[in-house]
């Protein structure tokens, strides 16, 4: 499956996002701050964000809540069927299970994923895998478990819920939180598994969903259809920041960016002077977005972190960071830390 790098989402989403955080405490301000999203966005249903914005938003969410235990899978399940509009809806009149998970990949972009997502269909096991590596690795953990958390909820929602999800299995060392998540699911999870996935037994994937709905179906997968050719592109800068946070990473040059895209320099300067912004503002944005994260929530060192966000020296970040901030990188975690009381716990570098 792609991972829609290049597609546009529902705003239904963020402002399941931001209501989330409302009701932790987070003002809409702090939501919002940065990503572009106006109060009409939010108000209008049809309206679309990037996924560079909803990334934003995501971003924002995180350094907001820093201490809050599995925080994306909390997020994650607080979307229901409904949230998602026409592809919800779709969903909920498939015929079985196999059909609702087969019709969910095919009109993907139209929900909240972002994880490249695969079906199993074992002799005696039946669900979906979800693949987080084309993620941005500081978000990748946090919208893995969103996702988990999200599948989850949608299966239960299609009257799944007394039939039993068999295994939650996720790749990797069990986090600190990993009590808290089955605690918010009901289910112990699996850690050090070959992969992340939820599972049924096979038996239940072509049972008879009771929403079934044989007149709707046809028309529900036209407008899913009209829908996603809808979402299949999105600005330019979307794209920047998308590649920016992709292989090419954040150290990547003008003439880098123009080539993965297609264009050439001097086009890639005129496309984003028209959508109001340019290549050099885009890398700076997004390399403080990042440092922001690392200092606020990880004791990476700040030479490590310099080399990771693409400068030569731990100087030229820091005069960057004293820039965007009016404070050091060590002064900027060190506060943060006094704000959530962990400076018993860790030390500032």
């Amino acid at each position: 499956m792609s991972n829609f790098e290049n597609t546009l989402h529902p705003v239904a989403i963020s402002q399941v996002m931001i209501n989330f955080a409302l009701g932790q405490g987070v003002d809409r301000d702090t939501c919002l701050l940065g990503t572009g999203i106006t109060d009409r966005d939010l108000q209008d249903g049809e309206a679309l964000v990037t996924r560079g914005q909803e990334m934003r938003l995501i971003e924002n969410l995180m350094l907001a809540l820093p201490d809050t235990p599995a925080l994306g899978f909390q997020l994650g399940l607080q979307y229901s069927l409904a949230t998602f509009g026409i592809w919800g809806f779709a969903l909920r009149t498939s015929r079985t299970l196999r059909e609702a998970i087969g019709r969910a990949m095919r009109y993907l972009p139209l929900s909240t994923a972002y994880c490249t997502i695969a079906r199993i269909d074992e002799a005696n096991r039946f669900g979906i895998t979800m693949d987080p590596q084309a993620i941005p690795h500081h978000l990748r953990q946090f919208l893995l478990e969103r996702d988990i958390a999200t599948g989850l909820n949608l299966l239960k929602e299609l009257s799944l819920s007394g039939m039993g999800i068999v295994a939650l299995e996720f790749q990797g060392e069990p986090p600190e939180h990993a009590q808290r998540i089955g605690e918010l699911c009901g289910i112990d999870p699996i850690y050090r598994s070959s992969r992340n996935a939820l599972v049924v037994h096979s038996d239940l994937a072509d049972q008879p969903l009771a929403t079934y709905d044989s007149q709707l179906v046809r028309m529900l997968d036209d407008q899913c259809r009209r829908r996603l050719d809808r979402l299949q592109s999105s600005g330019l800068a979307a794209q920047v920041r998308q590649k920016l946070h992709g292989p090419l990473g954040l150290m990547a040059s003008l003439d880098e960016m123009a080539q993965a895209l297609a264009l050439s320099p001097r086009s890639l300067r005129r496309k984003l002077d028209q959508e109001g912004t340019s290549f050099r503002t885009l890398v700076e944005d997004e390399r403080r977005q990042v440092a922001l994260q690392f200092l606020a929530g990880s004791d990476m060192k700040l030479d490590e972190l310099a080399i990771h966000l693409g400068y030569t020296d731990t100087a030229s970040f820091t005069r960057a960071f004293r820039r965007w901030m009016a404070c050091t990188p060590g002064e900027y975690r060190q506060n943060q830390r006094l704000q959530s009381g962990n400076t018993t716990s860790r030390q500032p570098a």
